[in-house]
């Protein structure tokens, strides 16, 4: 199987056994397909228990948690795929929607598409649209918007398109680019790595693109984690994180000026008048432990 296997499904496991089961269920096996699970420290032995329940899947227990891009990393390395597909654990498939086969046809359309994302979908209400492409980035603010995020799918976003980035939560890339750009920068740990590791493969002359043939469902909520001192933390070390390894010059340094002078400030501000003391302390705390890594390269 492993010599004629042409897709790896990797999906990272925390502390979300029900999710990651769901996922499962809802994945189409067949024998050209490999699903791979790696359970990224939970709190309980989750991986035993998804291993007895799919004898199927290949399950890779870490004993500490690396972080989204290191647990696909591991998932990765024990892959055997042409095609690989990184998908969220609380993500699924649905069989009307979600036939991954468009995805490779994309891919295998021109040799310069190095990744796709399908459309995506959130899973609650009318499931309205996630994504169905990225704008570029700010030079200075770093911002950017998913292309129809929020709005009803009512078929205008079913064109195929390149896009700037690939979304974390289902992007299947072909093995190449992995062996050219590497593999997924860990040293973000949670957020931006994607978006860093896109600008990786498109200066290796690779294209993402976006393919709404196939759609893929998310649990994810809009506000999900919003106000978290985790994800406070690691926006604001990222965005500093990201500017450094991809930015020059003059805009690399109005970056650094709007996101800690302006972006930060405005941040601390509406933390304070709202009591949420938590948020103003993760913030700062991602600030000074980004001035940290200045002095490595």
């Amino acid at each position: 199987m492993h010599q004629e296997c042409s897709l790896s499904i990797i999906t990272v496991n925390y502390n979300r056994l029900k999710d990651t089961c769901e996922l499962i269920d809802s994945i189409p096996f067949n024998d050209s397909v490999e699903v791979i699970v790696v359970d990224n420290a939970s709190q309980q032995d989750e991986a035993t228990a998804i291993q007895k329940k799919y004898p199927q899947v290949k399950v890779i227990r870490s004993e500490k948690n690396l972080g989204f891009a290191g647990g696909n990393n591991l998932g990765i390395r024990a892959s055997h795929g042409k095609y690989l597909f990184l998908i969220n654990n609380d993500t699924f498939f649905k069989p009307q929607t979600s036939d991954i086969r468009y995805l490779i046809d994309r891919l295998e359309s021109y040799p310069k598409i190095g990744v796709v994302c399908p459309k995506i979908r959130f899973a609650w209400g009318n499931q309205p649209i996630q994504f169905t492409g990225y704008t570029p980035l700010s030079k200075i603010t770093t911002r950017n918007k998913a292309i129809g995020f929020g709005e009803e799918d009512k078929g205008q976003y079913d064109s195929p398109h390149s896009t700037p980035y690939a979304h974390g939560a289902a992007m299947m890339l072909k093995r190449e680019v992995i062996d050219k750009v590497g593999l997924m920068p860990e040293c973000f740990f949670l957020y931006y790595e994607e978006i860093d590791w896109s600008m990786m493969i498109t200066h290796a002359g690779y294209e993402i693109w976006y393919e709404p043939a196939c759609t893929i469902y998310h649990k994810e909520s809009q506000t999900t984690g919003q106000k978290s001192p985790l994800r406070t933390y690691y926006i604001a070390r990222n965005r500093l994180l990201l500017v450094k390894r991809n930015w020059t010059g003059l805009n690399k340094h109005l970056a650094y000026l709007y996101i800690i002078g302006i972006a930060a400030s405005r941040d601390i501000i509406k933390y304070a008048l709202t009591g949420q003391w938590p948020l103003i302390k993760a913030l700062v705390r991602g600030i000074k432990d980004f001035h940290k890594t200045l002095s490595f390269k």
